[in-house]
């Protein structure tokens, strides 16, 4: 690998784990672990992953109360979901699901089916773990950001920032709780549909407002929280010094996002720990994905910094499916869909960060690839893959919504990232080491967190 590839400019984004490419070789020769550590050691120094610290101390009512919301359908505008309905403790925060089935549906997680007249999500349920540390965007299109005014990336003084047509109110302390702002705004995901009622004839009074009613949704959303005397405790807790009168949806997004801060940061992986110089929390096959991906793979490019990712933004040549976004409808432009005069966002994503990627499948902004085999052998023919996606992978509802047409294909290449429009050639060894050091960013304790799963809520309704 050249040393101009390995330099070339970090604002060009390469898709989730993208490989630089290369000619494929025999096997490695084995070497003694010495040699290994100090190949390792010196493909990672150049790309700024480092251990991250401890988060600091959430106030304990907030987190108390944020628990108890995150888990509580009353936010939904028909009373049936509630954040966890997506983003599952017991599946490491995620449904499962390629595309997710938000209110109206039936169903559990990771098998909840649309509801008639209803349609999915148009996107994969990311999931929250390690989602209040770090991050400059978020969301799979990056509308919820701290980024500059033209869109390139943070700082210029930007603050928060919604997509087209939400403002914020003040007083969000998070790009974690301005997200928070946004599901029980959507009516696919949480909000509901003009005439629906919930599951005991009530009428849906959020679903009633108009599109443009944010400020009303949310004060909405806060009469009914409200009404609910424990919950009256509980926002008086969390916020001794704000009357009753003068509480916003703002308070809750930002106790939503100290329970997500406290609870969901799982930053305790075999990796961090060789970062912090033990040589043995790494097997020898995961030291060979690392030089891999820090090195000859180039995968850094893109998934770099102390979370491995979530910075930037490219086109990877994911298959098209689903009901689609905006005015693009029924493809999914992406970034540019917000950004729509900028040719180089159209189709593009956010980069996730990969810190515990093991076990947040599917991956791509749409579920695309259901293991991550089939994500690292997408990217040594990128092209091909998606011109040969097999769409009969898919949920059979999902097929029907499949966009494999010759102009789709087409305008999808037209803008793939350049580092992915000829071949990568990885052994299939090789692939397999690349896999092996992506469970090595796997914090042991993100299995399962099914722990923080409260025994009610204060709307005595179902949890999740």
């Amino acid at each position: 690998m050249t040393k101009r590839m390995r330099l070339l400019p970090l604002i060009i984004a390469a898709g989730a784990l993208a490989c630089d490419g290369a000619t494929i070789s025999d096997p490695p020769t084995p070497v003694q672990h010495a040699e290994l550590d100090a190949q390792l050691r010196q493909e990672i120094g150049m790309w700024g992953p480092v251990p991250i610290g401890a988060v600091p101390a959430q106030n304990a009512a907030m987190v108390e109360l944020g628990r108890s919301l995150f888990f509580d359908r009353i936010l939904s505008g028909n009373r049936d979901v509630s954040c966890a309905t997506c983003h599952d403790p017991s599946e490491s925060l995620t449904d499962g699901m390629r595309l997710s089935v938000g209110t109206g549906g039936t169903g559990a997680t990771g098998h909840r089916v649309v509801g008639a007249g209803r349609q999915f999500v148009p996107r994969n349920a990311p999931s929250l773990l390690n989602q209040g540390i770090g991050h400059f965007y978020s969301l799979w299109d990056g509308r919820v950001n701290e980024e500059g005014p033209f869109g390139f990336g943070p700082g210029g003084g930007g603050g928060l920032k919604g997509p087209a047509g939400v403002v914020f109110p003040p007083g969000l302390a998070s790009l974690l709780a301005a997200q928070a702002m946004l599901p029980v705004l959507n009516r696919e995901e949480m909000r509901g549909m003009p005439g629906d009622v919930d599951g005991s004839g009530n009428t849906n009074e959020l679903g009633a407002l108009g599109d443009d009613a944010n400020a009303q949704v949310w004060q909405a959303v806060m009469t009914r929280l409200l009404a609910i005397q424990e919950y009256g405790a509980k926002f008086g807790a969390a916020f001794p010094g704000v009357a009753q009168g003068q509480l916003g949806f703002q308070h809750a997004a930002n106790a939503l996002a100290a329970f997500q801060v406290a609870a969901f940061t799982r930053i305790n992986t075999p990796f961090d720990r060789y970062l912090a110089r033990d040589n043995n929390a790494l097997t020898e096959e995961q030291k060979r994905g690392g030089i891999l991906f820090f090195g000859k793979g180039q995968c850094a490019s893109c998934h770099f910094g102390p979370l491995l990712g979530g910075t930037q933004f490219s086109n990877i040549g994911v298959p098209q499916f689903g009901p689609g976004v905006g005015a693009a409808a029924p493809l999914d432009r992406g970034r540019g869909e917000h950004i729509p005069n900028v040719p180089f966002y159209e189709f593009t994503f956010r980069v996730p960060s990969l810190r515990n990627v093991e076990l947040t499948a599917p991956y791509m902004h749409n579920g695309a690839y259901a293991t991550l085999e089939q994500v690292v052998r997408h990217y040594t023919n990128a092209d091909s893959a998606l011109r040969n996606y097999d769409v009969s992978q898919l949920p059979a509802e999902l097929r029907a919504q499949y966009r494999g047409d010759a102009t789709t294909i087409s305008r999808l290449t037209q803008n793939m990232d350049g580092r992915l429009k000829q071949r990568i050639l990885l052994t299939p060894l090789e692939q397999a080491q690349i896999v092996a050091f992506l469970k090595s960013l796997t914090d042991p304790a993100a299995r399962d967190l099914s722990a923080h799963v409260p025994a009610s809520v204060p709307s005595g309704l179902p949890i999740r």
